[in-house]
Parts: C-alpha cells; sequence; structure tokens
C-alpha cells in the first residue's frame, strides 16, 4: 500500500504534480468485481442492515453470480449504452443493480428517492433515460404512482420495472454472454446535489469511479479485514462510489441500512463489528449525541472518514474522545468522482485535522488566483483546480456548463476556496460565491463556523453573508443549539472576539431548529440565504422556530 504521509520535498508554489505510485487500472466496475469474486470467492461481500430478523448475506461469489443475472434481467429490455435510472432508497438491491448495470454496459442514472414529481421529471428528461427500476414506496410515498403521473411527458421513457421485483426477473431470464465494457465507458450519470443550484448531469466513467474507491481505500489504510458501515446516500458518489467501490477493492464486508439513523448505526457497529464508516459531519454529530446518551459497545470501529462539507476541528477532537476512533478527512465533488484528496490515519502533520490532506495518487492540484487563472503562492487562497483520471468527461448534454467547470488545459476549476502548505496539505475555506466581502475584507465562512463549533451549546452553524448598505455584506450566523443548551447573542458574540478579528465577528445571529440540507447532509446555503432574505427580519413566518438578534453596531476592523 502506498504511503500517503510520504513528503519527498517542500513545494514552492501552489502546485501538486500527480504521484503515479499506485496505478490506474483499466477495468470496469463489472470486471473488477468478477476478479475480486475469484480472490475473495467465500468472503463476506454485501449485508443487509435493515431491522428484522436474521440479515441477508451475500459472499463475494454470491454478489457477483446475482450481478450477472441481474444483467441478463437488464438486457431482456434494455441495449448498451441505454441510460437506466435508479429510483430507490438504500437496500441491498440497490448494489445488485449498479453491478448488474455495469455488467450490462448500462449507464445509470442515479436519482434521490425523496424527489417530488417534478424533480423527478427533470432528471429524467435531462438524461434521456429510457427506463426506471423504481421502490415501490418510500416514507409512506408511493413512487410507482408519481412516476406513473409523469410517464406520459417522457416519450423516450419506455420500461419501467419494480425493485422489489428484482428476483422474479432474475429467475425469468435466459443467460447469455454479456456484452464488451470498456474501461473508459460512461457508467452513470450523477445529477449534482443542489448545494448551489440547479443541479447538472455529472458523466462518469467506470474508470474514474472504480479507481477513485480503490484509491480513496488504499489511503485510509482499509484491508479485507474491514467491515464498512455505509449510511451516506447510494445515489450519491461516496454511497455508490466510495464506500461500495472501496469495500469492494479491498475485499471488505459492505452493510447497507435503509436510511441514516444514528441509533440504527451505533447497533450495527455493536452487532457486525464495523470497523469504517464515511460520513458527512451532521451524520457524526447525531451519532456522537446517540452514543452519549445511550451508549453503546462500538469497540470495534476504528475509524471514521469525513467529507462533503468542512470538518471542524472540534468535531475531530470530540470524535476520538466519545467513540474513540481514529478520523481521516477527504475532500471532492460529484465531477471529481468524487474524492480528490484525504488525510492519513495517524498523519504526521501537526495540524492535519485542519486540513483536507493531500492529492491522492494519479490526480494533479493547484490553486489558482480565480481572477487571473495564475498559480498561488504557498498558503495563499484561491480557487481548488483539479486534472485526472477521475474527472467527469462532462455534463450531459450542457456543453457551455461543461465549458464553464473544465477548460481547454482539462483542469476542472470546482468552485471552491482553498489553500496550499508546502507539504501539499490542502485547506478549504468554503464555495467562492460563499466568500462574503465585507467592506472589500474577504471573510472565509469556515473560519467563523470551527470558532462556533467550539462552543459547547453549539450543534451546528453555517455562516453566510447578508447584503448590507454600507458594508457591502456582512457576517451572519446561522446556528442550531443542542438539546437542552442555551445561548444568547452576547454570550455567542464576546466567545467569536476572543478568537477572531472583529470584522469577522457576526453580526446578526440566527436560531434554528434545522437548516435546508441536500439528502447527504451538506447545508444548503443558497437556499438559506435565499430564506433569510425573503423572511420579514422581524418575523418569525418562513423558517422554523427562527430568533433573530443583530449586534448594535458594526466594527469598522
Amino acid at each position: 500500500m502506498q504511503d500517503m504521509r510520504a513528503n519527498p520535498k517542500s513545494l514552492t508554489s501552489s502546485y501538486s504534480p500527480a504521484d503515479k505510485s499506485s496505478p490506474i487500472l483499466e477495468e470496469t466496475i463489472g470486471a473488477a468485481l468478477m476478479r475480486l469474486a475469484e480472490t475473495h470467492a467465500a468472503r463476506t461481500a454485501l449485508i443487509d442492515g435493515g431491522a428484522g430478523g436474521a440479515r441477508r448475506r451475500w459472499s463475494y461469489a454470491g454478489l457477483a453470480e446475482e450481478s450477472r443475472k441481474v444483467a441478463n434481467a437488464l438486457l431482456q429490455h434494455f441495449e448498451p449504452g441505454d441510460h437506466v435510472a435508479v429510483w430507490a432508497s438504500n437496500c441491498p438491491e440497490w448494489v445488485l443493480l449498479e453491478l448488474g448495470a455495469s455488467l450490462a454496459g448500462l449507464v445509470l442514472v442515479t436519482v434521490n428517492p425523496a424527489y417530488l414529481a417534478h424533480e423527478l421529471k427533470y432528471v429524467l428528461e435531462k438524461s434521456d433515460a429510457r427506463g426506471v427500476v423504481v421502490q415501490d414506496h418510500y416514507r409512506g410515498r408511493n413512487l410507482l404512482q408519481i412516476l406513473d403521473e409523469t410517464r406520459n411527458e417522457l416519450p423516450l421513457l419506455h420500461t419501467v420495472l419494480r425493485l422489489s421485483a428484482l428476483d422474479d426477473l432474475k429467475g425469468n431470464n435466459n443467460q447469455k454472454s454479456l456484452p464488451t465494457v470498456e474501461a473508459t465507458d460512461r457508467a452513470q450519470i450523477q445529477f449534482t446535489s443542489g448545494t448551489t443550484g440547479f443541479p447538472k448531469g455529472a458523466c462518469l466513467s467506470h474508470r474514474g469511479l472504480s479507481n477513485n474507491g480503490r484509491l480513496y481505500a488504499e489511503a485510509i489504510g482499509a484491508t479485507a479485514c474491514d467491515v464498512w458501515v455505509n449510511p451516506m446516500p447510494m445515489f450519491h458518489t461516496a454511497g455508490c462510489g466510495l464506500a461500495t467501490l472501496g469495500a469492494l477493492h479491498t475485499g471488505g464486508a459492505h452493510i447497507i441500512p435503509p436510511e441514516f439513523d444514528a441509533g440504527v448505526l451505533l447497533d450495527l457497529f455493536q452487532q457486525e463489528r464495523g470497523t469504517i464508516m464515511l460520513c458527512v459531519p451532521t451524520m457524526l454529530i447525531r451519532m456522537l449525541e446517540e452514543q452519549e446518551n445511550n451508549p453503546r459497545d462500538v469497540s470495534s470501529w476504528r475509524l471514521v472518514t469525513l467529507g462533503g462539507a468542512p470538518v471542524p476541528a472540534e468535531l475531530v477532537r470530540r470524535a476520538e474522545k466519545v467513540l474513540g476512533v481514529e478520523v481521516a478527512i477527504g475532500f471532492g465533488q460529484t465531477e471529481a468522482s468524487p474524492y480528490l484528496t484525504h488525510t492519513a490515519v495517524k498523519d504526521p502533520h501537526p495540524t492535519w485535522f485542519e486540513t483536507v490532506g493531500k492529492v491522492l495518487p494519479q490526480t494533479e492540484l493547484k490553486i489558482v488566483d480565480p481572477a487571473t487563472g495564475d498559480i498561488a503562492p504557498i498558503d495563499v487562497s484561491g480557487e481548488i483546480c483539479a486534472r485526472g483520471y477521475s474527472v467527469m468527461e462532462g455534463y450531459y448534454k450542457n456543453t457551455e456548463a461543461t465549458r464553464a467547470a473544465i477548460d481547454q488545459e482539462g483542469w476542472l476549476h470546482t468552485g471552491d476556496i482553498g489553500a496550499m502548505d508546502a507539504l501539499g496539505y490542502c485547506r478549504v475555506h468554503g464555495r467562492l460565491r460563499d466568500m462574503i466581502i465585507r467592506g472589500g475584507e474577504n471573510i472565509y465562512p469556515k473560519e467563523v463556523e470551527d470558532v462556533l463549533f467550539e462552543h459547547p451549546a453549539v450543534a451546528s452553524v453555517a455562516v453566510i453573508g447578508l447584503p448590507d448598505p454600507e458594508w457591502g455584506e456582512v457576517v451572519a450566523a446561522c446556528l442550531i443549539l443542542r438539546d437542552g443548551q442555551a445561548a444568547a447573542a452576547e454570550d455567542l458574540e464576546k466567545f467569536c472576539r476572543e478568537k477572531l478579528a472583529s470584522f469577522k465577528v457576526p453580526r446578526s445571529w440566527i436560531f434554528l431548529d434545522s437548516f435546508p440540507q441536500t439528502a447527504s447532509g451538506k447545508i444548503q446555503k443558497f437556499a438559506l440565504r435565499k430564506q433569510l432574505l425573503e423572511v420579514n427580519m422581524t418575523e418569525a413566518s418562513g423558517l422554523p422556530a427562527i430568533s433573530i438578534e443583530k449586534n448594535g453596531k458594526e466594527d469598522l476592523i
């Protein structure tokens, strides 16, 4: 395994060249499954984490056999290259469908099961989906009925298959040879999660998804002895990519609970002796609260890896104290399949917990001045850009958006602000469009959020900029307090002034019960800001349990 902690020399600018010591495997997701099924035939590959009696389990050999049956079933209805959507929540059948579609040469279009009819129609229409595999019900909603209401408006959609009838489909197909699929072929179209606006369909290859999951697993030191508990939505690259394919490439066991529930996940760690979890910070916060209130035996749990949202240093310390686990942090986006960087387990960098680590192998990373495109000096903030095998081929049928995201030299412009130190470790300050410009001063929300997260009463925080006629923008802190805790704006302001320059201290304090979030737990700051601008700032209508307080005056510096 490659040593991710190696630092051969200090960098002189914010550019990290591709480390080519770990090769790219030129194989599809399906080919990786078949190869690993031979190597780890009898080992447990997949476990149903749903409630109930005896849990269903698949060995690697059994998983390969079932996936081949699914591929044959799908080819009774579709041709290789067709786009087929999956509209379902997490379950083992989702994995079988992902692997079966890969073997069949189909392009899987992943759809959030929480979508309403108009959102579903948008994704199916924009992706040119020829068919849908759909779950019967999700959280009391009849998905089949909702789909039926939209079918007349989707002329390309010719086939609807029920996920609950997958076993029947497998049993009624004739075995035939599977098509030839290339590593560079498109494997999935994943629609961006929408933290910054309208979703676009990122086209991801077998090569990108499969190798990214493998290199992530190498970076965190995963082995065949690990048991992965996977709460991430399977329609997201973290769920069906990093966790699913990371476990697959290492020969580990992969447990899929039906949805995120802190208590259920802790029970799974106790009952199945889980060792690894990938999640977003919001999930870990809830699990920490549950463990503090109702402790389980989670002594087998060795590692939690965090990504998808800024990670406060205090959360790392709390996880190590409450759960006794090690923590590692990664950074990426759907358009990169998804991970670009990661810290290492037992990382020697003295402040690794404030970073998202070094670039993963076979990828170049640079920080550029957003205005000029020039590579930034060491420790100077700019836009994070990446180039390599995992970058999407583009947004499906959206040339304009693709050109805005990927330049002529193949660099993906992530839209995230960050900095790189001399050892190649990156820090992420937030989205480019989330940066607050107050009186000409740049303020990075994450810096303020990290400070507020250290306050004992704060459970979660999102810092945004609100328009101001004098300053252009002012800092607003949106807070969710821990159960049973109280904190006045004056106390929080005093707390911040001890740790931040005065111009960074929030002027508005907004207390909420919940944040608008994506299904994977990312806070949608654009939606939060829109809500705050729409609501009368003296009233509570339009936001859940809102309470707003303002400072008496705004400091000059």
